[in-house]
């Protein structure tokens, strides 16, 4: 024998809510629709679910006993209408998202953070790693959304482009720190830490100063931005920093200056092609990548200070 799913939930409202007129604000029907679907349960199942004392229904035991038995199918079915109409209005569901480490200090958090305010039932999943990697867990379907460094050398991926202008990162007590701009000459022989010597803002540094003939002068090799900035608090030499290493420091212990000639770094959004984006991975790229845009520089915009 079969019952009607309906039957349950208002017995088991009118129990919970412990009134039949609360019941049925809950269930958003009428006080006879609910006391009809009761009924039409007693019938079915032949038991006397509830005695009326004093003008008010008192559970069976024989009701106590059904209702343990339904509460987790019912409660389980109103996760499920909460989940959906979530789902609906892009306030459930989960956010993939896999950043180069640059991002991942300062910026990607705090845009996380905005954009789960509102969204109390979205589960996250947010790593930082190298851009290889990145490239591989989008292909793969293990994130969404990637968010790393050029070049892209896996099929497959659709690509957004952007191009950052890095700063020159200088000791606080550096006597060229009386410098606006500095250049390879100013900088001629000065110590400074790279991210390794393929990476391509430390090879266009490389380039910038083997074409106006200055030496330069490699004090440290490491693999992150931030690990360069804080040798250069110590002391260690000059670097060049991105913009959202910077943004997410507290810009004590050095100072920052413009490099002339300008050297970009190179960030790229990447998606599979051959899968759609989820609403949540839509609604959060539409409110990042504007935000990377504006930071970004163009070859009508390189003198833009992108902090």
């Amino acid at each position: 024998m079969s019952t009607p799913f309906r039957q349950f939930q208002a017995f088991h409202a009118i129990i919970q809510r412990g009134t039949v007129t609360a019941a049925a604000e809950h269930l958003g029907i009428s006080q006879p629709a609910i006391s009809n679907l009761l009924a039409q349960l007693e019938r079915r199942t032949k038991l006397k679910l509830f005695e009326r004392t004093r003008g008010r229904l008192v559970p069976t035991p024989e009701a106590t006993v059904l209702f343990d038995e339904i509460d987790t199918v019912v409660r389980g079915l109103d996760h499920v209408n909460q989940a959906v109409f979530d789902l609906q209005n892009q306030k459930a569901g989960q956010l993939q998202v896999a950043t180069n480490h640059a991002l991942a200090f300062g910026f990607m958090p705090s845009e996380i953070a905005e954009f789960s305010k509102d969204r109390k039932n979205l589960t996250i999943a947010f790593q930082s790693q190298y851009s290889g990697k990145i490239q591989e867990w989008v292909t793969a379907g293990l994130f969404e959304i990637g968010i790393c460094e050029m070049p892209v050398r896996q099929e497959g991926l659709t690509q957004q482009h952007f191009h950052f202008e890095t700063l020159c990162a200088l000791p606080a007590d550096s006597d060229l720190a009386r410098h606006e701009t500095l250049t390879p000459r100013l900088l001629d022989g000065y110590p400074f830490i790279v991210m390794g010597t393929d990476h391509m803002v430390s090879r266009r540094l490389r380039e910038a100063f083997h074409s106006e003939g200055a030496r330069f002068r490699i004090r440290s090799h490491t693999d992150l931005f931030l690990n360069a900035l804080n040798l250069v608090k110590q002391g260690l030499g000059a670097a060049l920093i991105d913009p959202f290493t910077l943004r997410s420091d507290d810009r004590s212990g050095y100072v920052v200056r413009r490099f002339e000639p300008s050297i970009l770094l190179d960030i790229v959004v990447v998606t599979a092609t051959d899968r759609p984006l989820s609403a949540i991975g839509r609604q959060f790229l539409d409110q990042v990548v504007p935000r990377m845009a504006a930071m970004a520089v163009d070859d009508a915009a390189r003198s833009r200070d992108p902090l």
